[in-house]
């Protein structure tokens, strides 16, 4: 079923252009402004998320969101030290040494440590604090770090570089990858299970339910086994919208769910935020297929043209470049509408993240 109709979003003329790491010009992101345009859509029904869209501008108004003023840099270095401290603590080097050794290598190579800290922001907002959320952050970075070493291997996407270091099977053989990604996954809910504080029982029991849907056959899994079965294939963009929001979105809407719940949100905050999360979720994969063509390795600290090079299904290929963004820019918009009704100033942090994933350029 299709529908047409006119929508709204904000139209970023820095989208996938600029780096901005909490700083633009030596400007807090709050002095960052976004117009809203006005796009003729014609919308697809889907089972999951209801996106794939073709566009077309149609005006513009001069009115101007601003950002809440917040120094997001700032933040998102103190809560990642905070996590990655968490994390060296969790996987102590110890017998068997070589699996803890594999573990180490690839969860503590770096990254930008947007899950857990999406984890923590969502948490702290609905009255929680950083103590509440740790270890269900560190469980989601430890199942992100499972994914990444699963994908990288031979029988999946046969990648050689992750985060600009050799990728777990080249330094450690396969057999051991694969324990280091097995071995991942099962701490992250002994470690949700075993350390979080000062939250009742149902919460905690909820958050793993939670992470259980999201890395599964209704989430993480369920988004691989399509994309594999759809290599070599024509893919409509509903199918593609599908591939993503299990395969990528399901992980990000998962930080942002546990942390609330976490944090003591009642029902109704919780779907708000998970409203919030798909769209960066999705925002997420749209702009990673597009740094994918438009930036170099060196740059990504992983292989680029990859999807182009194995003929893959992506936004730019289905959309071409200049939609891609625009899509990017309106579900920037649609996540910002997920936390209208929280209070703008505890929301910063998450306003922002929405922005940075927008922007972001590896």
């Amino acid at each position: 079923m299709a529908f047409s109709t006119t929508i709204s979003f904000y139209d970023n003329s820095l989208l996938l252009k600029k780096p901005i790491n909490g700083l633009i010009n030596n400007q807090p992101l709050g002095h960052l402004k976004f117009a809203p345009l006005k796009i003729q859509a014609t919308y697809v029904a889907s089972p999951s998320f209801k996106h794939s869209f073709q566009s077309q501008e149609v005006g513009n108004k001069s009115q101007k969101v601003p950002l809440p003023a917040f120094e997001f840099k700032e933040y998102m270095i103190n809560k990642a030290n905070q996590v990655n401290k968490a994390l060296d603590e969790a996987v102590p080097l110890q017998h068997p040494q070589k699996i803890n050794e594999a573990m180490r290598y690839s969860l503590l190579a770096g990254g930008k440590r947007v899950r857990p800290i999406l984890c923590i922001a969502s948490c702290e907002l609905v009255g929680g604090d950083e103590g509440l959320a740790m270890p269900a952050a560190c469980a989601l970075e430890m199942i992100h770090t499972m994914s990444l070493i699963h994908d990288d291997l031979p029988c999946m996407d046969n990648d050689d570089l992750r985060r600009g270091k050799p990728t777990s099977h080249k330094i450690f053989g396969e057999d051991t990858a694969v324990l280091a990604g097995d071995a991942l996954l099962s701490l992250a809910f002994e470690h949700v299970a075993r350390n979080t504080k000062n939250v009742s029982s149902d919460r905690v029991v909820q958050a793993i339910a939670e992470l259980g849907s999201t890395v599964g056959s209704k989430g993480l899994v369920a988004g691989q086994i399509v994309d594999i079965d759809s290599e070599g294939k024509e893919v409509s963009l509903s199918t593609l919208e599908y591939i993503h929001v299990h395969k990528t979105a399901k992980l990000l809407e998962a930080a942002v769910v546990c942390g609330a719940i976490m944090g003591g949100a009642d029902a109704t905050s919780v779907e708000r935020l998970r409203k919030y999360a798909r769209s960066i979720g999705l925002l997420f994969q749209v702009v990673d297929d597009i740094l994918d063509v438009t930036k170099s390795s060196e740059e990504l600290g992983k292989t680029a043209g990859k999807d182009l090079a194995s003929d893959k299904a992506t936004y730019p290929k289905l959309m071409g470049i200049d939609e891609a963004k625009k899509f990017a820019a309106q579900l920037v918009d649609e996540a910002n509408q997920g936390l209208a009704f929280f209070d703008h100033v505890k929301a910063a942090p998450l306003y922002h993240f929405a922005n940075y994933i927008a922007t972001r350029q590896n």
